[in-house]
């Protein structure tokens, strides 16, 4: 295994600290969601996830984030190996104190980056943003991703360009994540929708990786949202 390199995180958060879109997206998804969360701050349903590094920061700086354990959630308790098994080793799951209580400073890089991750091609460009397509129907921003800011856009490349040049590794864990985007989209014989990473909207079919322009007032909006402006 290659050597894990020093990140400094605090760096890091302070140069990907724009809100992904212009106005308070909670407010949009939370009344449609359980809980009445929004998603990303809902531990129950979305676990969120820090570099082991970046949890020893975190826990040095803040009181709002402790090890997931399984059980925050009484009426869904997990398995906390089931979804470790899941996870990076350079990685662990967190549990924060909730949306009532965060501490903005202190958000993780999984909270920054939320619904999105960095799109890899098969052969290992970084293409743009991608979304977790788990949260389709439950993420207003799936939805309205014309609504995504430029200046989001542009601090998430720089940010992850920073971490690719120093943490090759990190790379290749979003290109198999990217892999299993297209063999998912494959299977429901859709396109994947795509933020590219200079500028622009698009549509990618995942069976050959050829990438077309579109509007985004054309691409897909999902459950609640398919039926609201």
């Amino acid at each position: 295994m290659s050597s894990i390199p020093k990140v400094n995180f605090r760096e890091l958060y302070n140069e990907f600290d724009i809100p992904v879109v212009p106005l308070d997206c909670g407010e949009k998804c939370a009344s449609h969601n359980p809980g009445g969360k929004p998603i990303c701050c809902d531990i129950c349903h979305a676990v969120p996830s820090a570099y082991r590094q970046e949890w020893d920061y975190l826990r040095s700086n803040t009181d709002l984030w402790h090890v997931w354990c399984g059980d925050e959630c009484h009426e869904h308790p997990e398995d906390p190996n089931e979804l470790d098994a899941d996870t990076p080793d350079t990685m662990l799951l967190l549990a924060c104190l909730g949306p009532s209580q965060c501490q903005r400073d202190f958000r993780s890089l999984c909270c920054r980056q939320f619904p999105f991750f960095p799109y890899i091609t098969s052969d290992y460009a970084f293409l743009g943003l991608a979304y977790n397509w788990e949260f389709e129907e439950q993420c207003w921003v799936i939805s309205n991703l014309g609504e995504v800011t430029e200046e989001y856009r542009k601090n998430f490349v720089q940010v992850y360009d920073k971490i690719f040049s120093q943490w090759p590794q990190e790379l290749v864990h979003y290109a198999n994540r990217s892999r299993k985007m297209r063999d998912h989209y494959i299977d429901q014989k859709r396109s994947i929708s795509l933020l590219h990473r200079d500028s622009g909207f698009f549509l990618i079919r995942p069976l050959n990786e050829r990438i077309r322009s579109v509007e985004p007032i054309r691409l897909p909006k999902f459950g609640p949202y398919a039926c609201l402006e």
